[in-house]
């Protein structure tokens, strides 16, 4: 079997293939966004650096690029080699048996041309965070996103709440269930790195503040009960500008990490060390790192928009969510609550140990991600 994955560079699609390294499938990734190689298995076979030009640069092309993109999308096929060409050459080349593409905005809406021009090959596509649940609000990308899941044949989500919404949108394809975005994670390798409840005393924040995170409101939220809090180290990750600016202007003893500062095993074990993890958005799907502060025993406090969270997480049980991601007050009463409750975020540890045993373990979730290809090909 040949499967041609179409994403982003993103460690979740990293660790997606790696399932697949012992098997006798042949891999090929294309580089939809033409930002090069991906850090995967020597042999998956990459399709990089397609990007090229058809004519020469034309004045006022960038303003119409950045302000006008839907009538640039009308004229870049006669400038320059876009997305739906480059996977048709690819498909030639190689004729897979399954094209699997990760993510709709970006990496779904520019092949659906080609794949609509072959109807008989088979197009899986996996459903990430804000695919379905944000972006179909809007005029422009509902249409678009109804006319990719028209054309899709098998679907993976991250969470059953975007099955029902593609359901809705027009999927008509066959579903091949839930595994997490990165498919689990390895639980006995991670257990040296998990602290006793008793001697954790981290705080750890999410700092996304941009269009969907609300991470300066749990900041906010944290420096009204800094008193309170005062024996615990507070440390927010991924931090936007906003965040930063925040916590220097305040002159707040917290810690903070960058963007991009924090390395992904670097942050895996800063949520072994973590007594409560707290993240926050208007939208999301399974947040990811929600999975790993469920995996490394931190108490999770965590939005819960379109109700995904809550096919994890029960409110009061392993776990607290916020009903209000725009209210600081919400957060702040969350946060002493779990810090008033230890009992309950002991209990809950040994919850969260059995959700991470039964949905969130490599090996299981490998045996899945392997099945949903042998499902495509027993529907031929």
């Amino acid at each position: 079997m040949k499967i041609l994955f179409v994403s982003m560079p993103s460690i979740h699609v990293i660790r997606w293939i790696e399932n697949l390294k012992d098997t006798h499938y042949e891999l090929y990734w294309f580089d939809v966004l033409n930002r090069g190689r991906l850090e995967t298995i020597d042999s998956v076979k990459q399709f990089t650096g397609w990007h090229e030009r058809k004519l020469s640069y034309i004045k006022g092309e960038y303003f119409l690029r950045k302000k006008m993109p839907d009538l640039f999308q009308i004229f870049s096929p006669y400038l320059e080699i876009n997305a739906n060409e480059a996977l048709e050459n690819i498909i030639l080349e190689i004729k897979p048996d399954i094209v699997h593409s990760f993510e709709m905005q970006s990496c779904s809406y520019p092949i659906l041309k080609t794949m609509l021009k072959y109807p008989k090959l088979k197009w899986l596509y996996s459903c990430w965070g804000n695919d379905l649940y944000y972006y179909m609000n809007f005029k422009a990308h509902n249409s678009k996103i109804k006319n990719v899941l028209k054309r899709v044949d098998y679907l993976h989500t991250d969470c059953r709440r975007d099955f029902d919404l593609a359901k809705k949108l027009g999927f008509t394809g066959k579903y091949l269930g839930v595994v997490p975005g990165g498919t689990g994670y390895k639980l006995n390798e991670l257990n040296e790195f998990k602290m006793p409840v008793s001697k954790r005393k981290i705080i750890l924040v999410k700092g996304y503040e941009h269009h969907l995170g609300r991470g300066l409101n749990i900041v906010k939220a944290l420096h009204l009960v800094q008193k309170e809090i005062e024996s615990y180290q507070v440390i927010v990750f991924g931090s936007h500008p906003q965040i930063i600016d925040y916590i220097k202007k305040n002159d707040l003893n917290f810690g903070f990490f960058e963007r991009h500062e924090l390395s992904h095993d670097s942050l895996t074990k800063l949520m072994g060390e973590a007594l409560l993890y707290i993240g926050n958005s208007i939208s999301d799907g399974m947040p990811n790192t929600l999975l790993e502060a469920i995996v490394m025993g931190a108490f999770p406090i965590q939005s819960n928009p379109g109700v995904a969270t809550e096919e994890l997480i029960t409110d009061g049980e392993n776990g607290f969510l916020i009903s209000d991601p725009e209210s600081v007050l919400e957060i702040k009463e969350i946060v002493l609550k779990a810090l008033s409750n230890l009992k309950l975020v002991e209990t809950a540890t040994v919850k969260n140990e059995k959700i991470a045993l039964e949905k969130l373990d490599y090996s299981d979730n490998q045996l899945k991600v392997i099945e949903m290809y042998k499902t495509v090909l027993k529907c031929e």
